[in-house]
C-alpha cells in the first residue's frame, strides 16, 4: 500500500483539542501509552491515522471522534462553543430557536 502524502491526508482538530483541553503532548501521550513525536507528527499532519487511534484520542480530549474531525474548539465563531457551555435546558432553548430560524428562513 502506498504511503499516504500530507496533501492526501484529511485535516484534523487534535492540536487544538488538545491545547483547548490544556493538555500538553507529553500529558496526552502519557494518556494513551503512545509517544508525544507520535502525536506531533499526527497533529502536523505528517502521519496518518486510524479510526482505532480516534477512538480512543476522542475520550482521552473529553470529545467524540466526529468532532476530532470537523470542529475547532478553538474558533470563537464556532456555535459549538455555545453550545458545549450550555446546560442542558439552554441546548432545548438553541435547538428550539435553530428550528424557528431554519423554519422561517431568518
Amino acid at each position: 500500500m502506498p504511503k499516504k502524502r500530507k496533501a492526501d491526508l484529511q485535516k484534523i482538530f487534535i492540536r487544538q483539542w488538545r491545547k483547548h483541553r490544556g493538555l500538553t503532548l507529553q500529558r496526552l501521550a502519557d494518556r494513551l501509552d503512545m509517544t508525544p513525536s507520535h502525536f506531533s507528527m499526527l497533529e502536523r499532519g505528517e502521519r496518518g491515522y486510524t479510526q482505532e487511534t480516534l477512538e480512543k484520542l476522542a475520550p482521552a480530549l473529553n470529545t467524540d471522534v466526529g468532532s476530532l474531525l470537523t470542529r475547532d474548539p478553538t474558533d470563537a465563531s464556532e456555535i459549538w462553543l455555545l453550545w458545549d457551555r450550555a446546560k442542558p435546558g439552554q441546548r432545548k432553548q438553541i435547538v428550539e430557536i435553530a428550528k424557528t430560524i431554519v423554519r422561517e428562513g431568518r
